[in-house]
């Protein structure tokens, strides 16, 4: 018997991402058979009932709008009998677009179900505690400029459940595509924080970043027989994941830029004036007009509130050299030039 528990951005990646149905119906096997049991702190199940509706919304926009892209691109791009034959394909497209937008929406259904075979753990004030602790020594996940205080009590709840010595004979798995805040900060990203080791161990307890590997391990025949091969054979990305992270990532580039606009400004090196002066003489210190500021001071504000502050920076070298470069990579996989990372 294993006990898994399962963090909360796994349950939302199974949900919207299709590839992993069979993934999903492996898990619902291993319950309903009872080799897994589900540690189900009440904080997931919180954290995905607030997010649940935001990834079937997303989903279904994101696919109305491919489709439209790809008609427009068709129209204004495509020629001969090739072009007639593509519109019917996408006017088919647009005939099941509905029943393809419901695949997250069941896929949010099962994952509920699979919600009320767990054992629901709730957050006592032993591990509020505990959890605040970790916050006042700075351990992890408290280790990087967030608030990291539901993911610590995520955590010191299965720490509990592997202490335990009610459990005996039983193991343990943690699964969580968070990495920067449960995984080695500068090792390996499938070990555990050197601050929560203790919890892990080879056998009794195990630490995962993957739930294909973590239901391998489990029941390798099941998986296999199911076919879940994803780790083996990578998929090619959706268009629309592509554009989701290229718009994701310009976000993060301007906010960015605009931060360092309003140094340069509390710092005297630029102006604020009532309307600018044409032709700018010193780009470096090009001063900028009082209404454009508060648009996009505006514009910022609305930023910080779709992604948290937290997730907006400030970033060492590293980090802002791989956010530039993923971006530069994205857009040319599009069509743009390499280093194109105009906002």
């Amino acid at each position: 018997m294993f006990k898994i528990l399962i963090d909360t951005c796994v349950w939302l990646d199974l949900a919207k991402d299709h590839r992993q149905e069979t993934l999903l119906t492996s898990l619902e096997t291993l319950v309903k058979e009872k080799e897994v049991s589900l540690i189900m702190p009440r904080i997931v199940l919180t954290e995905f009932a607030r997010n649940k509706t935001r990834i079937i919304e997303d989903s279904k926009r994101s696919l109305s709008s491919t489709l439209k892209n790809a008609r427009t691109l068709l129209w204004e791009m495509g020629g001969g009998k090739g072009k007639r034959l593509a519109l019917e394909h996408l006017a088919e497209i647009n005939h099941k677009l509905p029943r393809m937008g419901e695949s997250v929406v069941k896929s949010v259904g099962r994952i509920e179900k699979l919600f009320k075979t767990a054992q629901i753990v709730e957050t006592s004030e032993s591990i509020k505690l505990r959890a605040a602790q970790r916050a006042i020594d700075r351990r992890a996940p408290f280790h990087r400029p967030r608030n990291g205080i539901d993911d610590a009590m995520i955590f010191e709840i299965y720490s509990d459940m592997f202490h335990d010595k009610v459990f005996t004979g039983v193991r343990f798995i943690f699964i969580t595509h968070n990495t920067k805040d449960f995984s080695h900060p500068t090792g390996d990203t499938r070990l555990p924080h050197p601050d929560m080791a203790e919890s892990f161990s080879r056998i009794k307890s195990l630490y995962m970043t993957s739930l294909a590997q973590a239901l391998r391990r489990i029941a390798p025949g099941l998986v296999a027989d199911l076919t879940y091969e994803s780790e083996w054979a990578e998929e090619s990305r959706r268009l629309t994941e592509i554009v989701d992270a290229i718009g994701e990532l310009l976000d993060k580039v301007w906010y960015n830029r605009h931060q360092v606009l309003l140094e340069k400004i509390e710092n005297g090196i630029v102006a604020v004036v009532e309307k600018e002066i044409f032709p700018v003489v010193d780009h470096e210190r090009r001063p900028i007009q009082r209404n454009i500021l508060e648009g996009a001071k505006q514009s910022a504000r609305k930023l910080e509130r779709k992604y948290g502050v937290e997730n907006l920076g400030p970033w060492d070298d590293f980090e802002w050299g791989m956010i530039n470069g993923k971006l530069s990579a994205l857009r040319w996989i599009l069509g743009d030039e390499w280093d194109m990372l105009d906002t």
